[in-house]
């Protein structure tokens, strides 16, 4: 029997009619709220693909059977991840079950005590709960607000300059695109406004994968100054999240992020169709109908208050 403070709990949900139930998709309807913004989530060619990939690689399994730490570390994780590194030219991938496991397994193993957080205000929840499992102390600052960064990287930075121990950290997070509004901040100034403080930079692009073809780091060219969260499970149609970074990054997870060593891996299937997804994804983009460019024209075709990038004919 659910505890009476849990009971009141669910009574006030209902009677705000706020009350959140899990109901199955009217496939009769249009759809206007999943993130499949690209429509991979039903690409025949991609489905098609996965298979593929499993009888390559004989790995027509249903289940991985255990933490990527034991038994469950198939080869398909190995080359999807080398695949996902070179695609966004960076040292290395590790690919969680989740874009919410791996933003708190990062969060809840990176930052260590004594070391700061400074997130945008409207950063994910994913994100939050990571930080509320660091012992890194955390301040929000105001939502893509670069001068607000500033005075809060500076004021962090004196008082790093009058601690006996001057190696903490200093941790800037924010997302590349924001989910609820759609709006992004100026990512290039603020990693120079970052590196001028010296504080390491995470960014989610979890909105960004497959909108903004690679991502907007990529685009902007500062893949190897940044970490970077990339998700699967949007635009690319599937499952799964990965961390971008350095091979000691990938190294220092694979020891310490408990949301990858305590949980049973993804299964096959699903690495194959995140391969298969991102293979899709790279070879679509050349093509002079990709649906990346067919996205952009409706993009477009909506008017001037959308995002700043798609005013911009289609590459």
């Amino acid at each position: 029997m659910l505890p009476k403070k849990l009971q009141d709990k669910l009574n006030q949900r209902r009677e705000a009619n706020a009350l959140r139930q899990l109901k199955v998709p009217n496939a009769e309807l249009v759809d206007f709220s999943s993130n499949d913004y690209l429509g991979f989530s039903k690409n025949q060619a991609i489905f098609s693909r996965t298979g593929e990939i499993l009888k390559e690689q004989n790995l027509e399994l249903n289940g991985a059977a255990g933490s990527r730490l034991l038994s469950g570390n198939h080869k398909l994780y190995e080359l999807t991840e080398r695949f996902i590194a070179k695609t966004h030219q960076v040292e290395a991938a590790l690919i969680f079950n989740s874009g919410y496991d791996a933003n708190v397994g990062f969060f809840g193993s990176v930052p260590q005590r004594g070391d700061v957080i400074l997130y945008d205000e409207f950063i994910h929840a994913s994100i939050r709960d990571g930080i509320q499992m660091s012992h890194a102390k955390a301040y929000k600052f105001k939502h893509i607000d670069l001068n607000d960064l500033e005075s809060k990287l500076s004021l962090r930075a004196q008082s790093r300059s009058l601690e006996k121990a001057n190696d903490s950290q200093i941790y800037v997070v924010t997302e590349s695109v924001f989910s609820m509004d759609g709006d992004s901040p100026d990512l290039l100034k603020l990693v120079e406004l970052c590196e001028q403080f010296s504080a390491q930079i995470f960014i989610d692009e979890a909105h960004a994968i497959g909108v903004f073809g690679t991502g907007i780091i990529d685009d902007l060219g500062l893949g190897h100054r940044v970490t970077r969260l990339v998700t699967f499970g949007k635009a690319m149609g599937c499952h799964g999240a990965g961390i971008l970074g350095s091979e000691n990054l990938k190294s220092y997870l694979v020891n310490f992020a408990r949301s990858l060593i305590y949980t049973t891996a993804l299964p096959p299937h699903s690495v194959a169709t995140i391969l298969a997804a991102y293979q899709h994804a790279v070879s679509d983009s050349k093509l002079p109908n990709s649906a990346l460019k067919k996205l952009r024209e409706n993009i477009r075709a909506n008017g001037p208050t959308v995002h700043p990038e798609f005013q911009k004919a289609p590459k």
